[in-house]
């Protein structure tokens, strides 16, 4: 590192331009095959110079995303070009990285809205405290409730509420959210960022009235060149600005829904396809059903996003069965098991849906189209279950009461798996959160990781437990005896 300079190498010496690609982020597919969306540097430049100026982070930044997310682009390199530095989460460790880091002053955090509401959750719980300057909330739509927790928690702190798909670089709109937010309306996404455009237009591709529901399109330097090795998709979704006034300028068309408020802010209302945002990640549901055709015993499939009692998107997949030998891996939890074995193989942990529900035939309108209001709501069976065996003991009752109400599944035994029931890691530190409240114990979240069934937690649980009681009573044995006087001297 002596060697090497510590300015910055001259874009016009390494034959830099704007139009040069910057990276490239992969978003799910509606055909199966995911998408490479390609960033140019302008884009890129364009959005962290407006960072730099309107999130001013000039201290410290958390990074808690994968670097396959593009609101990464803001919490590691905002910091950067404002002179600032960037502290890095352990994968998979992320809320109690982030928690770790909220503590201690620091300058910006950006965060899904799920991973907002869980920390809060856990920050309540413990009686912590934050110090975080700027949060910026983007990935998904933010509720009213989460805003609300989080004036409470740390009434000081800056909220902001950006949006923007991968394909205008991290965020092209942003509302900063006020004290005095009332939590009985929605969360605005508010205005364009600098340089950049929005219509609602309607299907014919005019400007809808003023208040009125449109598609919403992003115009100005953000747009991306377009996605790799896909020009059919690109000009579907890339098209020319005819409200620009610039000669070949584009638009991307992006398939959200929203309405202009009377105070001028936009609202987003939502998707006008069968695309789903689970956790900040775009999921194609398409997707997922192509990877399902290719296990050997599904003959036709479709995947659906479900809210739990939470408001928690999960992912239901619906297969048909080809003929079989009526083999257990066909039918009820064995196939589920089986069909979780096989797209886990293949797509990432927040594609694999949480249940699989089997059916003779899928169910369609007088269109022929799928009638998702016609399907079932997955039963015990459709996950993916061990052999029942119930809960033993106080401890094991109350998690499996807990995990119940998390997972939203009626039984749950003591060899089940947590994260075949449908958990992630989120979903995980609400566990720890509740265990803490019940028993007065902290598990780390490794822990859940390493001994995911019901028994196992338990157990771990009940020796936190007796070292707690053991350790106490120690202490006061000490005490009584004299020696803590002799340990103040």
């Amino acid at each position: 590192w002596a060697d090497q300079s510590a300015d910055d190498p001259d874009p016009h010496a390494l034959g830099l331009t704007a139009r040069h690609l910057a990276y490239v982020i992969y978003t799910s597919g509606s055909t199966g095959t995911p998408k490479g969306v390609m960033v140019e540097h302008r884009g890129m430049t364009n959005y962290l110079s407006w960072a730099r100026e309107s999130y001013a982070p000039t201290s410290s930044s958390v990074v808690s995303s994968s670097l396959a997310f593009d609101a990464t682009v803001n919490s590691l390199f905002a910091p950067l070009v404002a002179g600032g530095h960037a502290l890095l989460t352990k994968e998979g460790d992320e809320v109690e990285g982030i928690r770790s880091r909220v503590g201690i002053p620091c300058g910006l955090v950006n965060v899904t809205p799920i991973l907002l509401d869980v920390l809060g959750q856990q920050l309540q719980s413990a009686g912590d405290a934050s110090q975080v300057e700027v949060l910026v909330i983007g990935g998904e739509a933010l509720s009213s409730s989460t805003v609300e927790l989080w004036r409470h928690i740390q009434p000081a702190a800056r909220m902001v509420n950006e949006y923007g798909p991968t394909e205008a670089v991290v965020g092209c709109a942003f509302h900063d959210i006020p004290a005095d937010f009332s939590a009985s309306t929605n969360v605005p996404i508010g205005r364009p960022i600098a340089n950049t455009r929005i219509y609602l237009l309607d299907g014919h591709g005019q400007p809808v009235p003023f208040g009125a529901v449109g598609e919403l399109y992003i115009g100005g330097a953000g747009v991306a060149r377009g996605y790799l090795n896909r020009p059919d998709l690109t000009a579907e979704r890339f098209l020319a600005d005819p409200f620009s006034g610039k000669a070949g300028a584009r638009m991307y068309r992006s398939g959200d829904l929203a309405r202009y408020l009377p105070d001028g802010n936009l609202e987003f209302l939502g998707r006008n396809d069968d695309q789903v945002k689970i956790r900040g990640f775009r999921i194609e549901p398409g997707e997922i059903a192509a990877r399902l055709l290719e296990h050997e015993l599904v003959g036709d499939a479709a995947v659906v996003a479900h809210a739990d009692a939470a408001g928690d998107k999960r992912l239901v997949a619906y297969v048909v069965v080809k003929m079989t030998d009526g083999s257990a891996e066909a039918d009820g939890a064995g196939l589920a098991a089986s069909l979780r074995a096989h797209l886990g193989g293949l797509l990432p942990d927040y594609m694999v849906p949480s249940a699989f529900v089997r059916l003779e035939a899928l169910p369609l309108t007088v269109n022929g189209k799928l009638d998702r209001k016609a399907l079932p709501v997955p039963d015990d069976d459709a996950y993916a279950r061990r052999a029942y065996e119930a809960p033993q003991g106080e401890i094991e009752t109350l998690l499996a009461g807990i995990w119940a109400e998390l997972l939203g599944v009626e039984r749950v035994g003591r060899h089940d798996n947590f994260f075949e029931l449908g958990g992630h890691s989120l979903l995980a530190v609400r566990l720890l959160v509740r265990l803490t409240e019940a028993l007065a114990v902290e598990l780390p979240l490794a822990i859940l990781f390493a001994k995911p069934t019901l028994a196992e937690l338990a157990r771990e649980s009940s020796i936190s437990l007796i070292t707690q009681e053991f350790d106490s009573h120690q202490l006061q044995k000490l005490l009584s005896s004299g020696v803590g006087a002799w340990i103040g001297t």
